[in-house]
């Protein structure tokens, strides 16, 4: 028998797990906790934030290189939708590369190829991307580019016809990939009621009948000055990025044609979805606490605690030599072919826990040691694995912040996530 699980909570098992885990145990709470009182300075540029006059925020870090990565967030994603509109944040990404009123497709293609840069773009549930990476001198040419196809969209009906089908493809594509999947079904047992249980694609029925005049919609409700962020790493001249902003994107307002948009307040329910499919080997399940929004003082405790679980698959040495628990207990009875923890954060909550591909068969004894490690964790987990949690931590943040694009992105969601006091200075507390 093979089947696809999504768990969210299991309320007769994992109850308890969901209160122990917010407050964790004292040594890997202390872990955050003494962090705060411990400042690390890193060799690295500081972070510049200037709020123009209509309240658009420009943020950059200079590092004096050859090649920059520049980008437009939106504070605007599938959280922001609901079930008549679900999907319509991301088929606006897709229109806005479809030619604008002052270039044809064709042209926006030749312009980026010139530069020898690159443009691309991404939906979350709480932001919409554009950005680009190019040559440190391209950047003002980057800037108009990106303002205009978030101001000027053509939304022509032909290409609106031609990326609907594009989309119908990438939505079975996405059903392909199970890991994906269970996360979606995650969400939606995870947050019932809530525009966080929408996925970022939509339901095809939305994509089917999304036309113009909901696309213009949608950018009249939420492209606003105060929810864009204009973030930019590498080769950047703050005072430079700031004027270059203020030529292309200050005429941006924040007049709203009815109700001010508000992001609806989340609310977590402990439920679980099954789906079983036996034409499938493996079985392919998400298990998880609500864990913590990004200002949460509980955020840094979760992150190290998603690092003391680890991650492990098959492919790897013998997990008699892995130095995480549940990797050793998972290998070394073949309970899983793999598995990985995760800390999934939003403004104001967060799922926490592990995803893992298994036999059908094993199932319950997998399920029966990750609450094991969870218990572990909240009672007699060591100072030695804490700190060696905290270091390896440490050094996966800094190795994940080792490009243009990966510091551009930073600093465009930190800007709406966190207060401005705390980007003035870029830190580690770990």
């Amino acid at each position: 028998m093979a089947s696809v699980l999504k768990f969210s909570k299991s309320f007769s098992n994992l109850r308890k797990f969901d209160n122990i885990i917010k407050t964790s145990s004292n040594k890997i709470r202390g872990a955050a906790t003494k962090a705060e009182a411990k400042t690390v300075v890193l060799n690295v540029p500081p972070t510049r934030v200037t709020t123009l006059s209509n309240g658009l925020r420009v943020a950059s870090e200079d590092w004096g290189s050859q090649t920059a990565t520049v980008g437009i967030w939106i504070d605007a994603g599938s959280r922001y939708e609901d079930d008549s509109n679900n999907g319509v944040a991301h088929f606006m990404e897709h229109m806005a590369f479809k030619g604008t009123s002052k270039r044809t497709q064709g042209q926006l293609e030749i312009e980026i190829e010139d530069l020898g840069a690159q443009l691309n773009a991404y939906t979350s549930r709480e932001q919409t991307v554009y950005y680009s990476k190019c040559l440190a001198k391209d950047v003002p040419k980057a800037i108009e580019i990106l303002a205009d196809i978030i101001q000027n969209a053509k939304l022509g009906e032909s290409e609106i016809e031609r990326e609907r089908g594009v989309i119908l493809r990438e939505m079975q594509e996405v059903e392909s990939n199970l890991q994906e999947v269970v996360f979606d079904h995650l969400h939606s047992t995870a947050y019932q009621g809530t525009p966080l249980a929408n996925t970022i694609l939509g339901p095809t029925a939305n994509i089917r009948s999304i036309n113009a005049k909901d696309l213009r919609s949608y950018l009249d409700n939420h492209y606003k000055a105060s929810r864009v962020v204009v973030a930019g790493a590498g080769g950047i001249n703050h005072d430079e990025l700031v004027k270059l902003t203020e030529q292309a994107l200050g005429s941006l307002n924040n007049n709203y044609p009815g109700k001010v948009p508000e992001i609806a307040p989340c609310r977590f329910t402990g439920s679980e979805i099954r789906i079983r499919d036996d034409s499938l080997p493996l079985a392919h399940v998400a298990l998880a606490v609500e864990g913590a929004g990004w200002t949460d003082p509980d955020t840094l405790t979760l992150m190290v605690a998603s690092t003391l679980l680890g991650a492990w698959d098959r492919s790897q040495a013998s997990a008699k030599q892995n130095a995480t628990n549940l990797a050793r207990a998972s290998g070394e009875g073949d309970l899983c072919h793999s598995y990985q923890s995760f800390n999934t954060c939003y403004k104001d909550t967060g799922l926490w826990g592990v995803y893992f591909v298994s036999d059908p068969l094993k199932l319950d004894d997998m399920v029966f040691n990750i609450q094991q490690e969870f218990m572990r964790l909240c009672t007699s987990v060591t100072e030695a694995e804490v700190e060696r949690a905290k270091a390896l931590l440490t050094a996966n943040t800094l190795l994940q912040l080792d490009t243009t694009s990966a510091v551009c992105e930073d600093i465009g969601e930190c800007i709406f996530v966190y207060p401005l006091d705390l980007l003035v200075i870029t830190l580690i507390c770990l």
